[in-house]
């Protein structure tokens, strides 16, 4: 059913952006993508128009904003980083304070901003307090909202998943950070665009948690995917530093960054778990069975993607 509503969404060419603009398109919205990848193979075609941040430009960011209802808002940093190319929390913080003022001037009715579980302004962790800075800039923004927070996507093209798969493929050990007890709730990246699509249609300000049906310690999570792509291996715990060490070399190998201090540590401090009711349907289970033949096949590259952002989601 077609619609004369735009939408847009960032990063539509990226993981959960995509998801998101597919689900729109199908519904009958028009669409248009803010994103870093305007070289990047279109999957949409015509249907779906491009635009560039335009951070440092707010009238270009205001004018590719402006006409539409809804923004779906998946921008965000993994990590600190300066190597050749850079981005930083702070900066993805202020960028996103622009692009939520840019929204108000452009008219847009409703944001639905994709976060993630247990932010805290207060978390010595940047990625957790970084988030909750944003969080709060939206809700003091007056625009309707809709604060989606999941725990760990899975899909087709995610990284932590698949490069789990990797290693267990590679090596004949697992190494996990401490008792490896600490748990984990991940949302198939399909179950989260449903969600957003849902609540870009409803006007209350809510917050929610996207977990999926599952819930897992990081040691069963290894299992259950080894026991999936049929690479069961014994694992072994090794200190917090120790991993850390370990991922910074394999980080060097590949050209990299495979794990963070603040990643390994929040991880730890059960920061992806939550008590509230599932929203997601998927169960990670069965989704790593249905494609344990592709699953960890290749290692998945964060700075690949940032770096040729033309060529790093072509052998997916």
């Amino acid at each position: 059913m077609a619609s004369n509503e735009i939408h847009v969404v960032t990063g539509a060419f990226g993981f959960s952006g995509k998801y998101v603009a597919k689900r729109l398109l199908d519904a009958g919205y028009q669409v248009r993508t803010l994103t870093n990848s305007l070289h990047r193979e279109n999957p949409f075609g015509e249907r779906l128009k491009a635009y560039p941040y335009n951070f440092d430009n707010p009238e270009k960011l205001v004018d590719s904003l402006r006409g539409a209802t809804v923004l779906y808002n998946n921008y965000w940093v993994r990590f600190n980083y300066k190597d050749g190319i850079s981005f930083a929390y702070s900066e993805a913080v202020e960028n996103s304070l622009k692009l939520f003022k840019a929204a108000g001037k452009a008219g847009i009715k409703r944001i639905v901003h994709i976060s993630i579980t247990n932010p805290s302004e207060d978390s010595p962790f940047e990625y957790f307090s970084g988030k909750a800075k944003i969080e709060a800039a939206l809700i003091k923004s007056g625009i309707s909202y809709a604060i989606l927070r999941p725990a760990v996507l899975f899909g087709k093209e995610d990284i932590l998943i698949n490069n789990i798969a990797w290693f267990l493929r590679k090596f004949p050990v697992f190494g996990v950070f401490g008792d490896g007890n600490y748990k984990l709730q991940p949302i198939y990246v399909d179950d989260l665009a449903k969600l957003a699509v849902e609540q870009g249609q409803e006007k209350e300000n809510v917050i929610i948690d996207a977990i999926g049906p599952e819930t897992f310690t990081y040691r069963e999570l290894v299992g259950e995917i080894g026991m999936a792509i049929g690479k069961e291996r014994p694992v072994v715990y090794i200190p917090p530093f120790i991993g850390y060490c370990v991922g910074y070399i394999a980080g060097k190998i590949f050209g990299d960054v495979t794990i963070t201090r603040d990643e390994i540590e929040g991880l730890m401090a059960n920061l992806l778990y939550t008590n509230s009711h599932p929203v997601g349907q998927t169960r990670l289970t069965e989704w790593v069975k249905e494609h344990a033949e592709t699953v960890g096949a290749h290692y998945s590259s964060e700075l690949a993607r940032r770096k040729n952002r033309i060529e790093a989601y072509e052998k997916l």
